[in-house]
């Protein structure tokens, strides 16, 4: 990956991995923009998004990014969802519709992107870097258990469920599964690591790829 040239860092992790903590550290140091599964359902929820909207909104003549983006920044600041939905989109339109508002934001600049299945939307994109976190079962409970107090038994059933969910998503759309490490450029266990250390680890790895 070229970190002079635009660029997308898609991060890929376990529940409870700490990766999308990773992913946001990382866009803070890189300067970039972050995009997380919240960003992407409280754009939806704001403009009703979904394929057919997307195109109506760049067909206007406001600019579909600086009203998408004027109401990011918004989002990213504040701690509160959006409830002016103006449409519910059915679970058949989601993946297409959080995959062009991704690559949305990929063609405008560079960016850092946690989760949503950033490895196959951009596995065919120009300088990219896909990176998939994860850890052993017994950080992944501590951490959840100490992050959303809870106990064991629940920290357990909420990894159990969430991977089984995440899994499933993969399947429905490409013949592969998450854990395969021959999606991804970079895979980082989190069990001896700390967020910071796990960010700066892979600006480390770019600095030393870049090309």
């Amino acid at each position: 990956m070229n970190k002079n040239e635009k660029f997308v860092i898609t991060i890929n992790r376990e529940v409870g991995s700490g990766g999308r903590t990773v992913g946001s550290i990382l866009a803070e140091k890189l300067g970039v923009k972050y995009c997380d599964k919240a960003v992407i359902e409280g754009l939806t929820q704001k403009f009703g998004l979904s394929p057919e909207r997307i195109e109506e909104i760049k067909a206007q003549k406001k600019s579909w990014w600086n009203e998408i983006n004027n109401y990011y920044q918004t989002l990213v600041s504040s701690a509160s969802k959006p409830m002016d939905a103006e449409v519910v989109i059915d679970s058949e339109k989601m993946f297409e519709t959080e995959k062009r508002i991704l690559q949305e934001l990929a063609v405008q600049e560079s960016c850092v992107i946690a989760g949503r299945s950033g490895f196959m939307v951009f596995r065919q994109w120009p300088n990219h870097l896909n990176i998939f976190i994860q850890a052993s079962m017994d950080h992944r409970i501590k951490r959840i258990m100490s992050r959303r107090n809870v106990t064991l038994e629940k920290a357990r059933e909420i990894i159990e469920k969430v991977d089984t969910t995440r899994e499933a998503y993969i399947k429905k759309y490409e013949d592969t599964t998450r854990y395969d490490t021959r999606n991804y450029d970079l895979v980082i266990s989190m069990d001896v690591l700390s967020e910071e250390d796990a960010a700066e680890l892979i600006i480390d790895y770019i600095n030393r790829t870049n090309k």
